[in-house]
């Protein structure tokens, strides 16, 4: 009888180095950073684990929320609404498509404490998606808390995955 272990993958950096460093704050949380496209067609990953840390701005952040949300392809080459699939700033037509075609995969409440890391934990990718991966995935970062996050470049921003497959011995 063959036996089914999980094996995970190394992290992986979502962001280039200090992309969310200096991160604008967007009353509506519709302006934020969409992520490179991942692509799922070659790793063939059964779930990602995806979490991140945040680093509130060193003078007078106001209280607000950091959010998260996953995003995939509508089929092979159309991305929903703004989003092309490169690292850039982006803001989405509305809350309400914002709602229609991303998921929430964080939603952190924040305070007014200066340099506060905020951070959360792994989340399933696939859970997101109702129990499999899409082909192709990105990542949308925003936040209310009126001051930019910590300026000081790779002062901790980013978002992490790490992979999950199979083995069968």
């Amino acid at each position: 009888m063959a036996t089914r272990k999980i094996a995970y993958a190394s992290a992986v950096t979502v962001y280039s180095a200090s992309a969310l460093d200096s991160l604008a704050s967007s009353s509506t949380l519709v302006a934020g950073l969409e992520s490179p496209v991942i692509d799922n067609t070659s790793n063939l990953y059964l779930d990602v684990l995806l979490s991140g840390r945040f680093k509130a701005n060193n003078t007078a952040p106001t209280a607000g929320l950091i959010q998260v949300y996953v995003g995939s392809l509508l089929n092979d080459t159309e991305y929903p609404d703004v989003f092309d699939g490169t690292e850039s700033a982006e803001t989405v037509t509305s809350v309400d498509i914002r709602n229609s075609t991303l998921i929430c995969a964080a939603s952190i409440t924040t305070t007014t404490t200066a340099n506060r890391i905020y951070e959360f934990s792994r989340r399933s990718v696939a859970e997101l998606f109702g129990g499999s991966m899409p082909p192709k995935w990105f990542t949308f970062v925003t936040h209310s808390m009126v001051q930019t996050l910590n300026t000081t470049t790779n002062n901790g921003g980013q978002l992490w995955y790490t992979g999950i497959t199979e083995t069968v011995a």
